[in-house]
């Protein structure tokens, strides 16, 4: 017996030996591509311990959250926008990034479009509450000054997706934002 754990060794794990994969704790979250008349967009500037992004405004959904409620509370959160009219569904987007608090592995994302008249962001949360969250600013952002920025954007490829958009209006499923 012995010597067949041996060779089982050499050969390495057979069909019983080999462990369970379990797959990704990823959090639910949404997110919002909040557009005003001249076509402006909305970003919050998010500071992690190991990179700056730029992204849409957005979070986690709470347990037992519509998609929609989640996304108003996280508007009024970051930018101060209530009452929004939220539009379809456009994208989505799955990122494996492990948080550091260890209780996720990464994020699936919701991406809704919001048409609203512009306003300036004054976000409900405090700034303590905004900096726990890794919120570091809210701006509008010329569809031209976003294309030539020299920032970290989430999604990465949210110039081309945004004149994408514009051009040909939302897509009629969901399409893949990537990271």
């Amino acid at each position: 017996m012995v010597g067949a754990s041996r060779r089982a060794r050499r050969r390495g794990p057979g069909p019983a030996d080999t462990a369970t994969v379990s797959a990704p704790r990823l959090r639910q979250a949404v997110r919002a591509l909040v557009l005003d008349p001249d076509e402006r967009i909305l970003l919050v500037r998010f500071e992690f311990p190991s990179t700056t992004v730029w992204a849409l405004p957005g979070g986690g959904v709470e347990p037992g959250e519509d998609l929609h409620d989640a996304i108003r509370r996280e508007l009024a959160e970051e930018t101060g926008l209530r009452d929004a009219s939220i539009g379809p569904q456009i994208w989505h987007r799955r990122h494996l990034v492990p948080f550091p608090s260890g209780l996720w592995d990464g994020q699936e994302e919701r991406i809704f479009m919001v048409r609203t008249p512009a306003f300036v962001p004054r976000p409900a949360l405090s700034e303590a509450e905004l900096r726990a969250e890794s919120v570091t600013a809210v701006r509008w952002w010329a569809r031209a000054d976003l294309a030539d920025a020299d920032v970290e954007l989430r999604p990465t490829r949210l110039p081309a997706l945004l004149e994408a958009l514009l051009r040909d209006g939302p897509p009629p499923a969901p399409i893949d934002a990537g990271v």
